[in-house]
């Protein structure tokens, strides 16, 4: 039997980035006019994972972040802190890059680009321990692209109901209409780089 996976070690400042969170999450609902349970109906998230999220008491999974920002009609990005950009000349070290880990997976998600506010990409790249996922992730509210290439170890991607196992180097796309998934099925890390381009309506 496997065994029930344990959350991973935090780092240092996790616990200020999860209040940071929690208090972004409450302040964009609070703007949008919604009450915990217009948006717990909204995003797909129980009102009482919301709750404690908003409290800053729960590190939130990938799963329920992404979740949460379609819930708001926000990027990930956005609701992470990214700030626009309207610099004509951009420089993001290393460093200072607008990152996410899964408290449970250990799946990164790294923003690579500006937040532009009249610009619909985004580039990024993900990170993924072996055997481990993004956990299924649902479709956008708006129409939006997903372009990949993987970087390093083995990724498999489903939608739908199909799946696509890409190897080192190889580059994938898909438009968004139905829940998706990233999987590392191998044993060793897996890396790759993604834009996302959301379509105007």
């Amino acid at each position: 039997m496997k065994s029930q996976r344990q959350p991973r070690a935090g780092r240092a400042g996790d616990d200020a980035i999860v209040i940071e969170v929690g208090s972004r999450v409450k302040r964009l609902r609070t703007q949008a006019g919604l009450t915990l349970e217009e948006f717990a109906a909204q995003s797909g998230v129980s009102r009482a994972m919301l709750s404690k999220v908003e409290r800053g008491e729960k590190s939130p999974t990938l799963a329920i972040i992404v979740r949460i920002a379609k819930g708001l009609n926000v990027s990930m990005s956005a609701l992470m802190g990214a700030e626009p950009d309207a610099a004509q000349v951009t420089v993001i070290r290393k460093a200072n890059r607008l990152a996410f880990t899964d408290p449970e997976t250990g799946f990164e998600r790294h923003n690579l680009s500006p937040t532009h506010l009249d610009n619909d990409l985004e580039f990024l790249l993900h990170r993924i321990p072996p055997g481990e996922s993004s956990g299924e992730l649902p479709p956008y509210k708006v129409p939006t692209e997903k372009y990949l290439v993987v970087h390093q170890g083995q990724l498999t991607v489903q939608t739908g109901e199909a799946s696509y196992v890409l190897d080192t180097g190889d580059s994938f796309y898909f438009d968004v209409r139905e829940s998706y998934r990233f999987i590392n099925a191998g044993k060793t890390p897996c890396a790759y780089y993604l834009v996302i381009r959301r379509r105007r309506l």
